[in-house]
Formats: C-alpha cells, sequence, structure tokens
C-alpha cells in the first residue's frame, strides 16, 4: 500500500462458532497482523472475539491493530480484545462499515449475517477469501462467483496461514493464475 498505510483485513463469521472454527478464527487473526495486516470485525464475540484474541497474541501485533466496529452505541460491548472501537448504532447495518474498511475480506462459515457481509464485499469490489471449513455461507459459495459482475470469484477454502499469504497475494497484484485462481 502507498504511503506507508498498513493494509485493513476484515474478518467475518459466525458469532456463535464452534470450538474448531474459534480456534480457526485465532489463527488467522495471528496469521493476518504477523503478515502485516491491521484486524477489523464487528467487535462481538464468536469469530470476532477469536480473531481479535488471535491479532493482540500476534508476534508483529502493533497498538491499535484490533478494530472493532460495533452495531451498538456502548463501547462495553466490544469484546477485551478490540483496541480501536467505533460505535455505529446502526446494528445489522454496519456490516457495511466493516467490509467497505477492508482492502480484503477473510470468511469462516457463518449465518445470515456472513452472507450479507460477502455480498457487500462483492459489490464493493473486495476480494473475499475463504478460511477454513466451517459449517456455512462463506465455505458454501467458496470457489464461486456470486454473479456477473467481477470476473474472479471466493477464493478458497484456505488455511489461516495460506489466506494471510494469499490476501497479501492479492494486494501487491500477484498473478492469480499462477495459484490455479
Amino acid at each position: 500500500m502507498s504511503g506507508g498505510r498498513r493494509p485493513i483485513a476484515a474478518v467475518i463469521g459466525d458469532a456463535r462458532a464452534g470450538a474448531d472454527d474459534l480456534r480457526t478464527a485465532e489463527q488467522l487473526g495471528a496469521a493476518l497482523v504477523d503478515a502485516g495486516f491491521r484486524l477489523v470485525t464487528g467487535g462481538l464475540g464468536g469469530t470476532m472475539r477469536a480473531a481479535s484474541a488471535g491479532a493482540r497474541a500476534a508476534a508483529g501485533h502493533q497498538p491499535g491493530d484490533v478494530i472493532g466496529v460495533l452495531p451498538t452505541y456502548v463501547a462495553e460491548d466490544a469484546n477485551e480484545f478490540v483496541e480501536v472501537t467505533i460505535c455505529t448504532g446502526l446494528n445489522h447495518a454496519r456490516n457495511v462499515v466493516v467490509v467497505a474498511s477492508a482492502d480484503v475480506v477473510f470468511a469462516l462459515g457463518g449465518k445470515s449475517g456472513t452472507l450479507s457481509e460477502i455480498a457487500f464485499a462483492w459489490k464493493l469490489g473486495k476480494p473475499v477469501i475463504v478460511v477454513g471449513e466451517a459449517p456455512g455461507w462463506a465455505t458454501l459459495l467458496a470457489g464461486i462467483a456470486i454473479d456477473d459482475r467481477r470476473e474472479d470469484r471466493l477464493y478458497g477454502p484456505l488455511a489461516p496461514d495460506e489466506a494471510a499469504r494469499f490476501g497479501q497475494e492479492l494486494l501487491a497484484g500477484a498473478r492469480l493464475t499462477a495459484r490455479g485462481f
């Protein structure tokens, strides 16, 4: 990114994810920060909390790396790992803010909220990388182009470290055909 700006990765997924999926989200949060990304989530629990915890524990963590875009006006609603809290009062409409703030979107499983974020990311031209194989919309849509507005598709599913590296490649403009995408 030009001007020394560090890229932002959105992590989206199930607020009520299972233990295995939470471990994947935590690994992803750490991998993203160690790859040079800042992290933005919806700031609450489940996948959002796990990714935030991983980001805070990452060796490459810097103060301010973990951003939470809350659906409420109450900063205390953020999980304890969020360092920068953005209170929107927008309820589910805050999903647009989450993905619009990101350079790359990383999706894990998820239900209707995740589906809306994937659709907004697609419409906004943000690359979407599916991580892991958590049950939900992200996994179901992996490898699919949502519509004909774009020539790419939802990438993955990839393991957390591989997803972080691929996110870097996408931002660097690497040729996707060399990876089979």
